[in-house]
């Protein structure tokens, strides 16, 4: 915590076997998309002494990005929330760097690993088990003092530590996050066909967009948030004091027609740093057309 971590909880290392049926049935209905890593790995993410011999612990870590100022939406295109600020999984795997170092000193040939939006491992449901949220119907974690607004950090190591308590599911009859979606992409409780998910046709490389989706995108042109929004949860979100999650101030005076006529330097002087300039002009520029088709 005092590292400017949100949450932090301890897990016993075993094997996820109770999700083996659930991530089979995931892939043999190709809802993984284009993204083949998911199937390419799909063993070790089950499985966490595939990744790091004689692993005893799973550590997870919340690291808040919800913006203190929310960007204007009459009148515009939306981003996602996180997509303004800078690239999230180098900067917290920095923040991690202390708590390894620590970890190492705490024990004799104590080896540990850090994954951020990398390597094979199921963050939510390390998250769960950790006991710092749960993964809600959207299938994003929730926690409940602070919403879904996170990034999540795992670290394996070989030291043993006490395990907290996993948390458990506090969704009960809601489903808001369903109904909200507009795509559908969220078809079933705690599933979602990526194929049909705004987030992922706007944001990955090469992904497709359905028509299903760009007649639905409701002006979202790089990720879109509206299954998080729907949340009741997230009425506990709190701003980050973090500025690497903050967006550039000129982004507040953007309208659509600015976004219609934005250049590639302009593009460059506002999202520098972020995923959005990973993914590219040409791309956001493809997206704020779908929209303009939508509206």
């Amino acid at each position: 915590m005092e590292l400017g971590f949100s949450a932090c909880g301890f897990a016993a290392a075993d094997p996820l076997d109770h999700l083996h049926d659930f991530y089979r049935h995931f892939l043999e209905e190709e809802r993984q998309a284009t993204m083949a890593y998911l199937q390419r790995y799909a063993t070790q993410r089950l499985n966490p002494e595939l990744l790091l011999s004689g692993v005893k612990t799973v550590i997870a870590v919340l690291v808040n990005y919800y913006p203190p100022v929310l960007l204007p939406e009459e009148d515009n295109f939306i981003l996602s929330k996180y997509a303004p600020g800078k690239r999230y999984p180098p900067y917290i795997k920095s923040k991690m760097e202390p708590l390894l170092w620590m970890i190492s000193g705490l024990g004799e040939n104590v080896h540990s690993k850090s994954y951020v939006d990398s390597g094979p491992v199921l963050e939510k449901a390390w998250a769960q088990r950790c006991g710092i949220g749960w993964q809600g119907k959207h299938t994003i974690i929730i926690n409940r003092s602070g919403g879904s607004y996170f990034y999540i950090g795992i670290i394996l190591t070989t030291l043993e530590l006490e395990p907290d308590l996993s948390e458990t599911d506090h969704c009960g009859s809601c489903s808001k996050c369903m109904e909200a979606c507009p795509t559908g992409a969220i078809d079933r409780p705690y599933q979602l066909d990526i194929r049909r998910c705004i987030t992922y046709c706007t944001n990955v490389k090469n992904a497709p967009m359905p028509e299903e989706v760009r007649k639905n995108l409701k002006n979202r042109i790089y990720g879109c948030d509206i299954c998080q929004d729907a949340c009741p949860y997230n009425r506990f979100a709190k701003p980050t004091p973090d500025t690497h999650f903050h967006a550039h101030p000129e982004l507040a005076n953007m309208r659509k027609k600015d976004w219609i006529n934005l250049s590639r330097e302009r593009f460059d002087e506002l999202f520098a740093g972020t995923s959005v300039e990973e993914s590219g002009y040409e791309r956001l520029m493809r997206n704020i057309g779908f929209a303009r088709e939508g509206e």
